[in-house]
């Protein structure tokens, strides 16, 4: 796995956990929001986990944001 690509998951993880938090959502309510495991959403949170565009939706969706592409440079 390339650096540029781990970073990605990074700054991805570490915004969804900025967004999630700012929103005063557990990990485990952003989990019954999206319904997706609570343990992936901590992975994700960390990068350790690469989430898939529908995943990236929910999240988006749950947390009321759009997902911009072009931010992820």
């Amino acid at each position: 796995m390339e650096a540029t690509e781990i970073n990605h998951k990074i700054r991805i993880g570490k915004r969804i956990a900025e967004l999630r938090k700012e929103r005063g959502l557990s990990q485990f309510q952003l989990a019954q929001l999206t319904g997706i495991d609570s343990s992936n959403i901590g992975k994700i949170e960390l990068g350790k986990y690469n989430p898939s565009l529908e995943i990236l939706s929910r999240i988006g969706n749950a947390l009321g944001v759009e997902i911009d592409f072009r931010a992820v440079q």
